[in-house]
């Protein structure tokens, strides 16, 4: 390993709604800082680590969003986890976030643009990748894990005539999610004398593996999971046998152009199919494998139903499902990114990562707003 170059890391406060996720935990903060490197930390008011836990391990602490109104020396390496605030200032530092702009998502012309107009750069933490290729950090087994819950969840609240399990509160732990959940199948078992059927597309990658796990968790049998990978989708979509259980979870990594999974002409035909778990969320990708719906579902209001009458479809597509449960999935991620942060760009991992936003600015360049 190549010795430590001393940096400076700004842990920014997040600004999207009901994200109280942190990349760094107050532990790992202080790993970092004894590695040799300065760690400076925003006061927020939603991170699931109080404020205190930063400063009893003898932290700076500045004002929320100070990275923008007080910006700190170029060299700082601002880290986050979600989108920054809307704005069009160029962008200046190195950062360190889920940007979600190399796959041609909405916007990613102009927030690339940012990033050239003020000479700063990203290293994109889903593009931090080992020699395999493999995430050397992520959140995808708690997404695949928190969609089931809420699919399930979901489906025993249509058993019970509801539209909707109504706005989200946070999990102090997985297995307080698990408790609730079975608790509301229970009530739907009572009710209807049903169990429901799911299905996990993408079942051996990370998010599919969390999925079949949370179900197996929620007391569902063998018969009850169905498990699909690339050698049941290999031939393409549309699949009708997707259709033939209650919960489908989307849990696939999508890299390029495939066929659809399900379409809404499906959807018309006869189904069991109530509930979508969009895990993957790509609802803004042109190659979106389930493109039944065209906006992504919040905490606030989870679910979406484009379906209406006594069959109906319901779609949950959240974009940062771990927060669901944000103590446990950032204490796993934080342990993940920590011993690469230590070596921040000095390593093969940061060196991809810095030659794909290369290529992606140059490419932003190109096009004009």
């Amino acid at each position: 390993m190549s010795s430590v170059v001393p940096l400076t890391f700004w842990l920014r406060a997040e600004v999207k709604a009901a994200e109280r996720r942190t990349p760094l935990t107050p532990v790992h903060a202080k790993l970092l800082r004894d590695a040799g490197h300065k760690v400076i930390v925003e006061r927020s008011k939603m991170r699931c680590f109080p404020d205190e836990q930063y400063a009893e391990l003898g932290f700076e602490l500045v004002p929320e969003g100070a990275w923008l109104t007080s910006p700190p020396p170029l060299d700082t390496i601002i880290v986050g986890l979600k989108e920054l605030p809307e704005s069009t200032d160029p962008l200046a530092h190195r950062h360190i976030y889920f940007a979600h702009c190399f796959k041609n998502q909405a916007g990613w012309r102009e927030l690339l643009q940012r990033f050239a107009a003020g000479n700063g750069s990203l290293y994109d933490l889903e593009f931090l990748h080992d020699d395999r290729g493999r995430r050397v950090a992520a959140f995808g087994r708690s997404a695949g894990f928190n969609g089931m819950a809420l699919g399930l969840k979901q489906w025993a609240v249509q058993q019970l005539g509801q539209a909707s399990m109504g706005p989200l509160d946070f999990f102090p732990s997985s297995q307080s999610l698990v408790d609730d959940v079975r608790a509301a199948l229970d009530a739907a078992a009572q009710a209807t004398g049903r169990r429901p059927k799911v299905l996990v597309v993408g079942a051996l990658g990370r998010c599919g593996q969390g999925s079949v796990d949370f179900a197996r968790r929620a007391g569902l049998t063998a018969d009850e999971i169905v498990e699909w990978d690339l050698a049941e989708t290999r031939a393409g979509g549309p699949f009708p046998a997707l259709l033939d259980v209650d919960v489908l979870c989307n849990c696939i990594y999508l890299s390029g152009p495939i066929p659809p999974f399900i379409t809404n002409e499906l959807l018309q035909g006869p189904r069991r199919l109530t509930v979508l778990a969009d895990i993957s969320c790509d609802s803004t990708n042109v190659n979106n494998p389930v493109p039944v719906y065209t906006e992504g579902t919040t905490f606030q209001s989870p679910s979406l139903r484009t379906i209406d009458g006594p069959l109906p479809f319901d779609v949950i597509a959240i974009d940062h499902l771990p927060s669901l449960v944000p103590v446990e999935s950032s204490a796993e991620f934080s342990e993940q990114i920590l011993p690469h942060l230590v070596q921040c760009g000095q390593t093969d991992v940061w060196h991809r990562a810095d030659r794909l936003f290369r290529e992606k600015l140059s490419a932003a360049k190109g096009c004009a707003l």
